[in-house]
């Protein structure tokens, strides 16, 4: 059953032909007071469609306050609002006191549809019993996929669906919602420190999800300047700009019916904030150079490293953008709050790394997942495969003796002690430049050679090379394409 919350008649009547039309019952009322008399005497509500308004006043205090009135009756329903663009700070608001979505008028059958169908499957009462290891089906062909713990996601068939490695609380319940809101077009926001998976776990998200056999394209967001921002992302036609010798197909039109992965969203400018929230709010677009408007049906995914409230609260990115991006959240904690799936991973990447290499196959004793599980790991999952690789290459096996296929501990803190030994060397190079050792290099000679090391240093993690050189992401790509790297 679904409420529809409008003193205009003539949507009224529009939404309810909508819903019907699609197998929904539908409740109408045409004010506040009508709305919570059917509230509080329908315990089967699925969704209310509220409008924001309903007398002369347009400041949506009624709105704000129907829903916070809704909310204490029925919480665990989904509110959609309907607001127009001139009100979309009122819509930030009601996301803050408890709404779903908003929805822009004039709207998009498909779009609205979509919204609610939305909203109704991810608010469905799940079976207590359902654990995150149980199996998975695919929406599309309806083949099974299991995730066992320290197993691959995998077709029934044996066809690898991708790498999803652990055992670890934090992690089980990350995939517990990806199973759930795989098959749903909702826009899932990914966060955690830099190396923890996101990219895998979005991989995860479309080959779960209905789009599987459309594209999945990831985008870098820090890659990408915000004068090229339009182009990369929408694309545009030949001549529309100086440079522009041919038509250049956008991202968006690449990953038509599938999904977009938006990495390092946390990097992108105001001004590309804002064109990137008229895309996810209408799901249409403007090819650069071209009038006609073209649709998108995409699914978007984005991850960052950065504190997307923090920088909400510093004005450095758009409340409203945050909301639409934010509607699921997925954390993927860092690799010292996960112990327990570092011998999983160990085992893993030994595998891997053995069979890419043609190397014996080895293993690591008890004592050497122990001193792994007592490292730090900052880089996370990257930086331990950096660790295991580099000591499986870097150690010499002795043809009969069958003990070097195992490796020890201080296999791997010989590797561990030199990765700090090489940090405490690029600090010295440093001081030394500082001193005047490179007085005759120019600036951007220095600056190369500063950002190479810095690179060198932590192993190629961009997020801990940037905090190093006091940069944004965004600069560092920009400055790695510059000087070539």
């Amino acid at each position: 059953m679904v409420l529809i919350v409008d003193d205009d008649r003539a949507i009224r009547v529009t939404l309810t032909l909508l819903l019907e039309r699609n197998g929904y019952a539908v409740m109408r009322a045409d004010s506040p007071a009508a709305a919570m008399d059917i509230v509080r005497s329908h315990a089967d509500l699925q969704l209310v469609l509220m409008d924001m308004n309903y007398t002369l006043a347009t400041d949506g205090e009624e709105g704000l306050t129907l829903l916070k009135q809704v909310k204490v009756f029925r919480p665990d329903t989904p509110v959609i609002l309907m607001t127009a663009w001139g009100t979309i700070d009122l819509a930030v608001q009601g996301m803050r006191n408890g709404a779903f979505d908003f929805i822009t008028k004039p709207w998009n059958n498909g779009v609205l549809m979509d919204r609610i169908e939305t909203a109704i499957l991810l608010h469905r009462p799940q079976p207590d019993s359902e654990t995150p290891q149980s199996s998975f089906q695919h929406p599309k062909s309806g083949q099974t996929l299991t995730c066992g713990i320290g197993e691959t996601l995998t077709y029934d068939t044996g066809q690898s669906l991708t790498y999803i490695i652990g055992q670890s609380q934090g992690l089980l319940s990350v995939l517990a919602t990806v199973r759930r809101v795989a098959s749903t077009n909702a826009p899932v926001l990914i966060t955690g420190e830099s190396g923890t998976g996101k990219e895998l776990i979005a991989q995860a998200i479309h080959e779960l999800s209905r789009r599987a056999d459309k594209p999945f394209v990831k985008v870098n967001l820090g890659g990408i300047s915000t004068a090229l921002f339009e182009s990369e992302m929408f694309g545009h036609k030949k001549g529309s700009f100086t440079d522009a010798k041919s038509d250049r197909t956008g991202r968006f039109a690449l990953a038509e019916g599938g999904t977009i992965f938006l990495d390092e969203i946390g990097e992108l400018e105001l001004a590309s904030q804002v064109k990137l929230l008229r895309v996810l709010q209408d799901q249409t677009y403007e090819v650069l150079g071209d009038s006609v408007t073209k649709r998108a049906d995409v699914r978007v995914v984005c991850a960052t490293n950065a504190d997307l409230r923090q920088m909400v609260n510093d004005k450095t990115f758009r409340e409203d953008l945050f909301y639409r991006i934010n509607l699921i959240h997925l954390h993927l904690p860092p690799l010292r709050e996960r112990q327990e799936d570092i011998p999983l991973l160990v085992e893993h990447f030994i595998r891997q790394t053995c069979v890419t290499n043609g190397l014996p196959i080895s293993t690591a004793s008890p004592e050497a997942i122990q001193y792994l599980q007592s490292l730090p790991f900052y880089g996370n999952i990257r930086e331990l495969k950096n660790l295991v690789e580099r000591t499986l290459l870097m150690k010499v096996p002795a043809p009969s003796n069958s003990e070097q296929s195992l490796l020890t501990a201080d296999d791997f803190r010989t590797h561990a002690q030199q990765e700090a030994g090489s940090a405490q060397c690029h600090t010295q190079a440093g001081e030394m430049l500082a001193a005047g050792a490179g007085e005759s290099m120019t600036l951007d000679e220095l600056e190369r050679l500063a950002i190479s090391k810095a690179i060198e240093k932590h192993s190629g993690n961009l997020s801990l090379v940037a905090k190093e050189l006091g940069i944004s992401r965004g600069a560092l790509y920009r400055k790695i394409e510059k000087h070539g790297l």
